[in-house]
């Protein structure tokens, strides 16, 4: 059975994924935060779950983590980028820092995972590397354009490395869940310290809508986690998958709209070429 770096394992869906992967056999090496979650992921099934600490803001120490997981399990199958957190407030409210600590979270601390990973999945010539974004990366919504942003990152370098991998025999999958019955709504989402009464009707409507939600989502992280699973061993897998009722319908609909916004400015996107001679 495949061996498994997740990060974000000690809680939500990296920690189901993780229990899903032990369960059908496989070896987990988690990247966790805390000691406290490092001792629970081993608990799970020790001598096949393995754990290690690494603040995902910390580069270093994140390849760190990665080699040592590389070491420890005798060399890696997949790569799951699952860690992040969400940052809810109008874009005008949110702050450089604010920015750029999402940024460092959601999209730098994968590439690093990912760079860190791959001379050992070129070397192999296999592997998998499965990106956990959100139908926020196809989709905007008012209140999360930060949050997007970063989401969006990640897709759009998740979908050229698989252009670039392919030809060595390596996969790239964007997982795309719609809401999920885990902590993003409490622990994993942050507010913008800055407020502007002006975006109470948009912006500040999303945070009231994920608190009412909070605990009654529809997507349940242990069968996301076992489509996870189905992916990494299909033969030919997917560069993209969305997951839940809502992910379909807001992907659905936002590609509706540009399509549709698209067709009545054709003529003016076509318009700009130099003429014929």
């Amino acid at each position: 059975m495949a061996k498994w770096l997740i990060t974000g394992a000690g809680s939500g869906l990296g920690l189901a994924l993780t229990k899903v992967v032990l369960a059908a056999g496989g070896q987990v090496a988690g990247l966790v935060r805390r000691p406290e979650s490092a001792a629970e992921v081993e608990a799970l099934a020790p001598g096949r779950a393995r754990s290690f600490i690494a603040d995902m803001r910390d580069a270093a120490a994140v390849r760190a983590a990665v080699e040592a997981a590389e070491t420890a399990l005798g060399g890696l199958d997949v790569l799951v980028n699952n860690a992040g957190y969400g940052l809810i407030g109008a874009v005008e409210e949110a702050s450089l820092e604010e920015m750029r600590e999402q940024f460092e979270v959601n999209v730098f601390a994968p590439v690093i995972a990912i760079q860190a990973i791959l001379p050992h999945f070129r070397r192999r010539r296999s592997g998998h590397i499965v990106n956990v974004t959100s139908v926020s990366g196809l989709a905007a919504w008012a209140g999360t354009g930060v949050y997007c942003g970063s989401k969006h990152a990640l897709e759009g370098i998740g979908r050229t490395l698989a252009q670039e991998l392919a030809p060595l025999g390596i996969k790239v999958t964007n997982v795309e869940p719609g809401g999920m019955r885990t902590d993003y709504a409490g622990r994993s989402m942050r507010v913008t310290e800055r407020r502007i009464d002006d975006y109470e009707a948009t912006a500040h409507a999303s945070e009231r809508i994920l608190a009412q939600h909070a605990g009654s989502e529809a997507g349940d992280p242990l069968r996301i986690a076992a489509a996870i699973l189905q992916i990494v061993d299909a033969p030919d897998p997917p560069v993209q998958l969305l997951l839940g009722a809502d992910a379909v319908r807001y992907a659905t609909q936002s590609m509706a709209a540009f399509q549709e916004e698209f067709g009545r400015w054709a003529a003016l996107s076509l318009s700009t070429g130099f003429p014929e001679s």
